[in-house]
């Protein structure tokens, strides 16, 4: 008679291998939540400090001394070429300005300028805005100083303030407008390159330097020149007023050094940022409420990330300069 040889498993202990196992089982998942939740927190909290440094890296801060808080000068800095991407941007001065005059301490405010011009949007920018902060605090006087220069932009932001100071040898002026660029068509012809240009609208590559002057082109360009350039003269006019002398050459683009600027009206008088902050305004703590350069744009400098937006400019470009 034939017997099963197989030995039989125990109940109980295949109960118990099975408990185990789903045990095993359920900490298993429990533990892989929890490694989940725990790396879904460093990931949010990694995120989190990626904005933190994100605005750390751009936001411009106004680093005030203690002299704020009692009555004082505020100082605002506009240095250089104005633009969107240069120390002189409208977003930083503005944000100085702000904080200057929300300052019930500020007895006045002086707007440093020294700068050659650039942009007539940002120089509109900031022009605009002092305007509506004169109107908003019309007990706090701003003044324009000027530095070493302020030309075109630069002048076209300093016409918005009380009164306007410069030095016997600031240069001051260039109203007008340029746009500047080159032509290739010569070089072209000599080294036998040919431009091969496709567009869809007929105007859409007017002043291509690879190919000869249209006329038209010229004459609409000087056309959009003559607009801004008016726009430019109204602001002077409406800035300066009765102060402006009667002068054919006053809105030619010519510069003048500061004591001759006084004479055709453009400045007020001769004097210094700490002049004005003792004599003219009578505080003679002077606090600056320029914006400090975030970290990415000392950065950016160091490494020269500025210097194909310098070239780009130089080759064409609108600029009040």
């Amino acid at each position: 008679m034939a017997s099963n040889d197989t030995p039989q498993q125990d109940p109980e202990k295949s109960q118990e291998w099975q408990q185990d196992l789903i045990n095993r089982l359920a900490f298993a998942a429990v533990d892989e939540q929890r490694r989940t939740r725990r790396w879904g927190i460093f990931f949010k909290f990694l995120f989190f400090a990626y904005l933190v440094v994100i605005l750390f890296l751009y936001t411009p801060r106004v680093d005030l001394e203690p002299g704020a808080h009692a009555r004082h000068t505020a100082l605002v800095e506009m240095k250089g070429i104005i633009a969107a991407d240069a120390v002189a941007n409208a977003e930083d001065v503005i944000t100085g300005l702000r904080a200057a005059f929300e300052n019930e301490n500020a007895a006045g405010v002086i707007l440093h300028i020294n700068s050659p011009g650039g942009s007539p949007v940002q120089s509109g920018y900031i022009h605009d805005e002092i305007q509506r902060l004169r109107a908003k605090y019309p007990e706090t006087p701003l003044y324009a100083v000027l530095g070493d220069v302020c030309a075109s932009g630069g002048y076209y932001v300093a016409v918005a303030a009380d009164q306007v100071y410069a030095d016997k040898a600031s240069i001051v002026g260039s109203i007008g407008v340029r746009m500047d660029g080159f032509g290739f068509v010569g070089a072209m012809d000599k080294l036998g390159i040919e431009r091969r240009l496709i567009t869809a609208g007929e105007n859409k590559g007017f002043l291509d330097p690879f190919r000869p002057v249209k006329e038209d082109d010229v004459e609409h360009v000087k056309t959009l020149l003559a607009d801004i350039h008016q726009q430019f003269i109204n602001v002077v006019k409406t800035g300066r007023g009765d102060r402006l002398k009667n002068d054919p050459k006053l809105f030619s683009g010519y510069i003048w050094t500061g004591e001759q600027a006084i004479e055709l009206g453009l400045v007020d008088a001769l004097g210094s940022p700490a002049q004005v902050a003792r004599d003219v305004i009578g505080a003679e703590t002077v606090v600056d409420y320029t914006p400090a350069e975030s970290l990415l744009e000392r950065i950016s400098k160091g490494i020269g990330t500025s210097l194909g937006h310098g070239i780009s400019e130089r080759l064409s470009g609108t600029l009040l300069r």
